[in-house]
């Protein structure tokens, strides 16, 4: 009986870790939890705020948002690509590689919010005239139109500092930082949820503006968000090293830009064809009326918020697993991971039953119809089932681009929405007379594919490999890098 406890201890021990590495995943995973369960939080309470205004109104935001949803997720694309370079940097100090990695984002954060303004300002009105189909229900099509085009052209000039926001968060995150970006999105979802409640609803002398207070109190938080993070980042050189003359020029070595290119280009592109993919499946729905975008909307607010601890271990995961890679301990980054792809799971199971419970509450917060109430509650039922899934799914996505096979995210990520979801939302909505509920459920089922897909390429360990090709102690940079 002795010999077959510890025949199975080390088995348990690959999906258990002990408490220091717990504890060194909450120093990771709780500030940016915090982060982003606060920030979406808040931004359920805007959503709620909106939609006391009215559910054209509400729908008018919501399509707006699946809009700069592109334009974020393919900055956080472009940034995330580089900085799977950034972690394995750090990870081998390399101050010099951090450097011109943050120059790239940088630089790449610009050119997308000026691509960006060039479609939205111009076409912004047309994207959203897309969206909008009477169905069964009795929206105001026109109102929505305007709503949706008014908030949009004010998020406008929020982007730049979003943008940057997100340059420097990611980057302190790759370097273990994570309290200072906490801090910064805390302060800006709180400066957004004072001046919504002042703007939209005119309090306090304010005149009341409806979803153009919502906007302006965003954009506000977002220039709030960046002066923070901005500040002190460059107050605290020597405990950043890298950030030391990170402005004296915008030059970054060509054949580091070659390497941060093959490596960012397959995630921005799987980051970008992702939301779009979203937006395309959110047309879709639309197709079935103003009802359904009102309910989606209501059901994507909670569920935004609780997934947020998936997400952020899923941030972890990146970031553990790619030092660790880094260091060139690779032995050590399959043993975590598979301890990060568990604990990632168990949390996701609770957050799961969470919104199966809170379901049939939460969609009474809203000033609409019952019918669109309904429909919100059987969406946050199916995305408490579906939870656990996401979870997985997540863990497994971050474990392949830690080590850096961009190109497999890309097909198991947004590649598997275009190619296997859309097609089947697509053929439901357009050719089918099923429900609305029991479309939603069956594109939810479509992720047990991509799980399968995912523990595959996860337990092979393709993903097992180092790119700096350092193995520490390297304080000023390679060659490669420095030149």
């Amino acid at each position: 009986m002795q010999q077959l406890q510890q025949n199975n201890h080390p088995k348990r021990l690959k999906l258990i870790g002990d408490r220091a590495f717990y504890k060194k995943v909450l120093l990771i995973a709780v500030p940016i939890m915090l982060q982003n369960g606060i920030t979406n939080f808040v931004n359920m309470l805007d959503n709620i705020m909106v939609g006391q205004v009215g559910t054209e109104q509400m729908s008018g935001v919501s399509i707006a948002n699946q809009l700069t949803l592109v334009f974020n997720m393919a900055v956080f694309g472009a940034v995330a690509g580089a900085g799977i370079l950034g972690a394995q940097f750090f990870g081998s100090k390399n101050n010099d590689g951090l450097r011109h990695t943050m120059r790239f984002k940088i630089l790449c954060g610009v050119i997308l919010t000026l691509l960006a303004a060039l479609i939205l300002i111009p076409f912004g009105g047309t994207l959203i005239e897309a969206f909008l189909h009477q169905g069964e229900s009795h929206g105001d099509l026109a109102a929505t139109l305007t709503y949706g085009r008014n908030y949009l052209l004010i998020m406008l000039i929020g982007m730049l500092p979003s943008a940057l926001s997100q340059v420097y968060s990611s980057t302190l995150r790759e370097t273990g930082q994570t309290i200072v970006p906490m801090i910064s999105g805390i302060v800006a979802v709180l400066v957004d949820l004072v001046f919504n409640y002042i703007l939209i609803f005119g309090k306090f002398g304010a005149p009341a503006l409806g979803v153009e207070g919502a906007a302006i109190a965003t954009v506000l938080s977002r220039f709030v968000e960046l002066a923070i993070i901005v500040v002190w980042t460059h107050q605290h050189t020597e405990q950043l090293p890298f950030i030391k003359d990170l402005y004296r020029s915008l030059h970054v070595p060509a054949r580091l830009v070659k390497q941060l290119l093959r490596v960012a280009t397959p995630l921005f592109f799987n980051e970008l064809l992702w939301s779009l993919a979203l937006a395309f499946l959110a047309q879709c729905y639309s197709m079935l009326g103003l009802d359904v975008i009102a309910a989606e909307n209501i059901a994507n607010t909670l569920s935004n918020v609780t997934n947020v601890v998936f997400a952020s271990l899923g941030g972890s995961v990146g970031i553990i697993v790619g030092q660790l890679l880094g260091a060139g301990e690779l032995e050590k980054a399959r043993e975590e991971d598979n301890q990060l792809i568990a604990f990632s799971m168990f949390c996701s199971v609770i957050t799961g039953i969470l919104l199966i419970l809170i379901a049939p509450l939460f969609p009474q917060l809203y000033n609409t119809a019952p019918e669109i109430q309904h429909i919100a509650m059987r969406f946050i039922q199916i995305q408490g089932l579906s939870a656990p899934l996401l979870g997985f799914i997540n863990a497994s996505y971050f474990t392949l681009r830690s080590g850096g096979k961009t190109i497999i995210t890309f097909f198991f990520d947004s590649m598997f929405l275009w190619v296997c979801t859309i097609p089947a939302v697509t053929i439901m909505v357009r050719f089918t007379s099923l429900p609305v509920v029991l479309v939603f459920l069956i594109d939810h089922s479509l992720d047990l594919i991509k799980c399968a897909i995912g523990f595959v390429l996860v337990k092979k360990g393709v993903w097992l490999q180092n790119l700096t090709g350092e193995q520490g102690g390297n304080q000023n940079g390679s060659e490669s890098c420095a030149d």
